[in-house]
């Protein structure tokens, strides 16, 4: 689905602007003062889909995108759908009738992610794909991660695990994402490059395989409890992020196998590490949303100032009408035991949120400072 990986400097990419900032938080109330002139630079729109699935969308991106807009005195209102269709459907009207000239989008799923792209083309609104493409969306531009590199990182990172347990013919468990979500897709095709050869070659045993509906922690403890059932000899699990991994971690802890069995991730998040630094999970993916919210943002300034973007330095096709969208992919990077504390260096997590308690210690042992 990609023609490149490239790389982003997010340094210098920021548009500039002399208006004082105006938006609205992840809940829609307002979150700066307006300024005489603001009206001169069009507004942004930014719908995030949940706050359920990953901390990432109620937390990070919120913050990260309203201090970009901010910095660039441009007017944003930055909203979340709570995982409800319905309601991302209403938050892009409103945004669309009230003359937003760029809008910015996480779909909760292609179908509905369309349809509001659909209608904001016809209003010559500017659109923009941000961490998931829309496919068949036809949106004018798409921020990322090199998704695919990303499972590529977590397969790489269970196939170390299991060789240092040395374990003969180790049964592989697969948690995936959501199966609307088009991320769970190329997560699946990356991890699955890496341990397809090892099933192939009988040097692993492909275990059970299958998707979380919405990425749904809750669901996602079901579904691993009833893979131990039906296959007990489970010797890793292929958790597509954070939160499935903890789910799957719950379960093995219940039965006494937590430790025993490598669990990856996704998302860097607090618990993914702390559950990194006391052996129950084996890696977890570091994505820094910092630099892929200020790349989102860039593009999104450029088009409300009616401005011809120059930070999309590459394409990513669309599987469903083979159209390539302009875009802006970032590089993630795998996390250990050995490296949690790039995560806290990197200022994406704090030492005082992740060194609570029991993992203070941990913390220490694993250089964390």
């Amino acid at each position: 689905m990609r023609k490149g990986l490239f790389a982003l400097a997010a340094v210098g990419l920021m548009a500039t602007g002399s208006m004082a900032a105006c938006g609205k938080d992840d809940k829609g109330s307002d979150t700066g003062s307006g300024a005489t002139g603001a009206a001169s630079v069009g507004k942004v729109g930014v719908i995030l889909p949940d706050t359920a699935s990953s901390q990432r969308w109620g937390t990070d991106d919120p913050k990260y995108l309203k201090a970009a807009f901010d910095a660039a005195g441009v007017q944003a209102d930055i909203q979340n759908a709570q995982g409800d269709k319905a309601q991302f459907q209403t938050i892009a009207d409103g945004m669309i009738s009230s003359g937003v000239k760029t809008l910015m989008i996480v779909n909760l799923d292609s179908g509905t992610g369309k349809a509001v792209l659909d209608k904001a083309k016809a209003a010559g609104i500017a659109t923009i794909d941000y961490d998931r493409l829309t496919l068949g969306g036809g949106a004018d531009y798409y921020v990322s991660f090199d998704n695919t590199k990303v499972g590529e990182l977590q397969g790489k990172g269970l196939i170390d695990c299991l060789t240092a347990k040395k374990y003969t013919k180790p049964v592989v468990a697969e948690l995936n994402g959501s199966p609307t979500d088009n991320n769970a897709t190329l997560f699946k095709q990356g991890y699955d490059s890496q341990l397809k050869p090892k099933y192939d070659s009988g040097e692993y045993v492909k275990g059970p395989d299958q998707s979380v509906p919405d990425w749904d922690n809750a669901q996602a403890g079901t579904i691993f409890e009833q893979m131990l059932t039906q296959k007990k000899d489970i010797k890793g699990v292929l958790a597509a992020n954070d939160g499935l991994g903890n789910a799957a971690i719950q379960v093995l802890k219940k039965n006494k196998l937590n430790g025993q069995v490598p669990v990856t991730g996704q998302d860097a998040t607090v618990q993914g590490l702390q559950n990194i630094l006391a052996g129950d999970q084996c890696m977890t993916v570091y994505k820094a949303i910092k630099q892929e919210a200020d790349a989102a943002a860039a593009l999104a300034i450029s088009l409300a100032k009616g401005e011809k973007p120059t930070t999309a330095t590459g394409t990513t096709t669309d599987p469903e009408t083979k159209k390539d969208v302009p875009s802006v992919l970032l590089t993630p990077k795998s996390i250990t035991k050995e490296n949690v504390k790039d995560v806290v260096a990197d200022g994406f997590v704090t030492k005082d949120q992740l060194c609570t308690g029991e993992y203070a210690k941990l913390c220490t042992e694993a250089g964390i400072s």
